[in-house]
């Protein structure tokens, strides 16, 4: 199966949107599941459901840390390389998109806020475009990856 139908499909299974492309990537981060949905899990909903960075995007910057980021070696000149590989990624992910903020990216959806996760239902599928986001961020940053020779 492919990354973008696993993230697609671990969305549709109650994940959130980080959780379901960090997943799809376990294998290149070295992570079990349990442990990637932990680590990911307060990034969904815009980062706690706050509304502000994509949880998808947020995923894709959590695997690119841990490809490309070498923590034997923490130098400035380390964290910049990295820096300017997720700004590279996040652009396509705006250029395609218009934004990599959660609010903008629901805009004409009715969400808010509250801590309070929403319940999973059919309607609440049918009117979220996350699905497709987490399907296509996920295809997104894996031919990032195979352009870079990281896969």
């Amino acid at each position: 199966m492919r990354r973008s139908e696993i993230a697609k499909n671990n969305f549709m299974r109650g994940l959130n949107c980080c959780q379901s492309v960090f997943c799809a990537f376990c294998d290149l981060t070295g992570l079990d599941e349990k442990t990637a949905m932990k680590l990911s899990a307060p990034l969904g909903g815009g980062v706690g459901r706050m509304r502000e960075i994509c949880g998808a995007v947020s995923a894709m910057m959590l695997v690119l840390g841990s490809v490309f980021y070498d923590a034997d070696h923490p130098t400035t000149e380390e964290k910049s390389a990295l820096y300017a590989i997720e700004q590279e990624l996040a652009g396509r992910f705006r250029e395609k998109y218009g934004s990599i903020v959660c609010r903008d990216l629901l805009r004409g959806i009715i969400s808010d806020d509250a801590p309070a996760a929403e319940e999973r239902t059919a309607e609440y599928y049918a009117k979220r475009p996350c699905p497709k986001i987490c399907a296509e961020a996920a295809a997104m940053l894996e031919e990032f990856l195979k352009e870079k020779g990281k896969l």
